[in-house]
């Protein structure tokens, strides 16, 4: 069911399919209004909403053609957006755009209004009607809500269009799936397990079906059904892996004749998605912060906001569960075995490349000492040798350069400040560039 609903969300075809539907369904509905209950209700209708027949048609034309040239200038406006969005901030942030559900939403009001009074015209036939009509009122109606609607797209556009409206997106994204991970520490009895779930049973291998990334995983669900029918699971993969086809997905161990299809359960895509996997969550807004610092944008200061914002996403995710775990039922016995990305490794992606981009620019630098400083603060103590090796990390990229003195003084007193902050003893950074 899961995995159902998870494929309809990603098809945004789907919302001007259902407002199109509606606009045919109206349209059929005023049609038979109009022939059967206009006439005998005549004397409760204000005249004012009926027109004429063949006013009814000039009328219907006219909004047809305007309903299109404005569904026609929205697609275009629409694919500007998505060559912006990719040239400018990054190929992984056009799914916000795509699957933004304003966008299509105006489209599909755009596409109804059309399809409403193209098909209410060809039920205007002089033979079928001796008496005025009101499907003209309401396609007037239509018009006026699809020209409220295009105002409103134009002002909508012009702010999503701004970067810093796009990294507060990216950024509760990221948010959503650590909380995500909070809850589901709390609905699954997460635990860390060292010598693994040792089960007993018939192994029973699951394999993929298809090639593309794990999008998601209902962990939730699996140990309940897991549960349920006595059987034990070890997930062997991890969510935004790349999958191949016939690659082993779980272990399953269960006893003779019990149900174990898990099919439904997870779902493979051709692209990664954000909403379990929180290193690409984090990947996106690195890289809007690798695109403004590249000579051809050269914006830093962008690049320096992302840096700082990522160290408090960074310090919310120490919190949450990772590497080896086990999942267990109301009784506390051990159902499912799964693997979360190692915090390290999570650091790790989020600084690599913007060390090596960004050794140039030294307020980039400083951003990152900064950056890390409040992932330090706000993550718990046993996480704070992974930071200071993160920051030693990045250091390393200076070696050989000739840093000026005031530079390398703010830089030197940022990297003191976290070595306070996480328990180390401070390196000096003139003899770890070899000056």
């Amino acid at each position: 069911m899961k995995s159902t609903i998870y494929l309809f969300k990603e098809k945004f075809w789907l919302t001007p399919a259902i407002f199109s539907i509606l606009a045919i369904a109206l349209s059929v509905g005023f049609f038979y209004v109009d022939l059967l209950l206009v006439e005998r209700f005549k004397e409760f209708i204000p005249s004012i909403l009926l027109t004429k027949v063949d006013l009814a048609k000039t009328i219907m034309g006219t909004l047809a053609g305007a309903l299109l040239t404005m569904s026609t200038f929205t697609f275009s406006t629409i694919l500007v957006v998505l060559t912006m969005y990719s040239a400018q901030f990054s190929p992984r942030a056009l799914k916000n755009f795509v699957h933004d559900p304003v966008t299509w939403r105006v489209l599909g009001i755009f596409l109804g209004g059309f399809i409403y009074n193209t098909l209410s015209l060809l039920f205007m036939r002089d033979d079928l009607y001796t008496h005025d009509v009101l499907s003209t009122f309401v396609g007037i109606v239509i018009a006026f809500f699809c020209l409220g609607t295009f105002a409103y797209f134009i002002h909508y556009i012009a702010t999503t269009v701004q970067v810093s409206k796009l990294i507060e997106v990216l950024i509760k994204d990221a948010e959503d799936v650590i909380s995500y991970y909070e809850e589901f520490e709390e609905k699954c009895a997460v635990s860390e397990i060292s010598d693994g779930l040792n089960p007993i049973g018939i192994i029973e291998t699951v394999n993929a079906e298809t090639s593309g990334y794990l999008q998601f995983m209902s962990f939730e669900k699996l140990l309940g059904h897991a549960d349920k029918n006595g059987f034990e699971v070890d997930v062997l993969v991890c969510i935004g892996d790349y999958i191949y086809e016939g690659k082993p997905l779980m272990n399953i161990y269960r006893k003779e004749g019990q149900d174990y299809d898990v099919s439904g359960y997870y779902s493979i895509g051709g692209e990664r998605s954000a909403e379990q996997d929180l290193p690409y969550a984090l990947q996106k807004l690195v890289e809007i912060a690798l695109r403004a610092i590249s000579p051809g944008i050269n914006d830093p200061n962008t690049a320096n906001d992302i840096i700082v914002r990522i160290g408090r996403l960074l310090g919310k995710t120490a919190h949450i569960p990772h590497g080896e775990l086990a999942l267990a039922n109301k009784e506390g016995q051990h159902i499912v075995k799964c693997t979360l990305p190692e915090f390290s490794g999570v650091l790790y992606k989020v600084y690599y490349q913007m060390a090596y981009y960004g050794k140039e620019d030294i307020s980039v630098m400083h951003s990152m000492a900064d950056s890390l400083k409040i992932v330090a603060e706000l993550a718990p103590s046993e996480h704070h040798q992974a930071i200071w090796d993160i920051q030693i990390y990045i250091l390393e990229s200076l070696e050989g350069q000739q840093l000026k003195s005031m530079d390398q003084d703010f830089l030197q007193k940022k990297v003191d400040e976290l070595a306070v902050a996480t328990g180390q003893r401070s390196i000096q950074i003139g003899a770890l560039a070899g000056e």
